[in-house]
């Protein structure tokens, strides 16, 4: 809609009101980007905090991540922060796809009691995997 504005010299000026665009393009991109960076930094395996054991000859491994199962100190078993018994962790392996790549990370509180880690362990083999391998931390 024109405004009409009225000059001292008695001369009719139109003057239309406008949005500029280009700037409200440059800070929905900016915000855009600043979204995105924002969403990467926040992708983090969310576990249970456990007290790692520390080894010195442990290695990173490259393939495709394994499935995580942790056992903490009360010797609590958890499947990516759902609590699961031993045949849980059985019958939810039996119903994956089946896969000869299918890996296993047990991640055990260093003060976890031993048989408590052995029962995962059978659980895991019980469903057929193989390669089943324990999470430490590097000491330095």
């Amino acid at each position: 809609m024109p405004v009409k504005l009225q000059g001292g010299s008695g001369e009719d000026h139109e003057d239309e009101a406008r949005i500029e665009i280009v700037p409200l393009i440059d800070i929905m991109f900016f915000l855009l980007a600043s979204f995105m960076m924002v969403s990467l930094t926040m992708t983090q395996v969310h576990r249970v905090n456990l007290k790692l054991p520390t080894m010195a000859t442990s290695d990173k491994q490259q393939k495709a991540p394994p499935l995580h199962l942790a056992v903490d100190e009360h010797g609590v078993v958890t499947w990516d922060t759902k609590i699961v018994t031993p045949s849980e962790v059985t019958e939810r392996l039996k119903a994956l796809p089946p896969n000869e790549d299918t890996r296993v990370m047990i991640a055990a509180d260093q003060n976890c009691l031993h048989h408590q880690v052995l029962s995962i362990m059978d659980a895991v083999r019980a469903a057929g995997i193989d390669k089943v391998s324990f999470e430490t931390k590097n000491p330095r």
